[in-house]
């Protein structure tokens, strides 16, 4: 019976061991993700934003630093900043991440926002709802990109994405990585 007992655990460890490989695999493949040329509209995902007056967390800030980069290089696309506003913000994502592409030169008439969302699926289907996206560019963190990019293309959106390359802190790249392991899980499940 103890035979049977530690074979049984072994095989679970297994399984659960697969299946964070398989998951991480699933990360890294939308960290590879490289964007189209001729998107119509960037849709960048909201994150965090502290402080009264508020500004952008690390990781929203490296996710608008990579658009802004799109941005200039594409002139004609216009972009949707997408994220409401947390029990712990004093105002949306959305309008930081607004005042944070005019003051890098981005003209406020090319930026649309969607200030409702909560989380990322929410992102991506008010954004589809309120705004003809077109062909879409999603900007969001590079761990973030394939579940972003799975949840678009459920919703029949033309996606590519631009994965930011996160260099904040290593303990909240992890953390961050971990929590989008649940998430993924979490979509994979439930978000149809």
């Amino acid at each position: 019976m103890v035979h049977l007992r530690k074979i049984i655990i072994i095989i679970i460890f297994g399984i659960g061991l697969l299946y964070i490989f398989i998951v991480a695999i699933c990360m890294f493949s939308g960290s590879q993700e490289k964007p189209a040329e001729n998107a119509d509209t960037v849709l960048i995902l909201g994150a965090k934003v502290s402080g009264n007056p508020a500004s952008p967390s690390l990781v929203l800030q490296e996710r608008l630093d990579a658009a802004v980069v799109y941005l200039n290089n594409h002139p004609k696309v216009s972009v949707v900043v997408s994220g409401g506003k947390g029990a712990d913000e004093s105002v949306t994502e959305a309008s930081v991440m607004e005042e944070y592409l005019v003051n890098e030169g981005i003209a406020r008439n090319r930026i649309e926002k969607e200030t409702k969302s909560k989380r990322t699926e929410e992102n991506i289907s008010n954004s589809n709802e309120k705004f003809e996206l077109g062909k879409t560019v999603i900007v969001t963190s590079d761990y973030h990109m394939y579940r972003a990019l799975m949840l678009a293309e459920r919703q029949n959106i033309d996606v590519s994405g631009l994965p930011a390359e996160s260099k904040t802190m290593a303990k909240y790249k992890y953390k961050g990585m971990a929590r989008e392991m649940l998430s993924i899980t979490y979509a994979w499940v439930f978000d149809w």
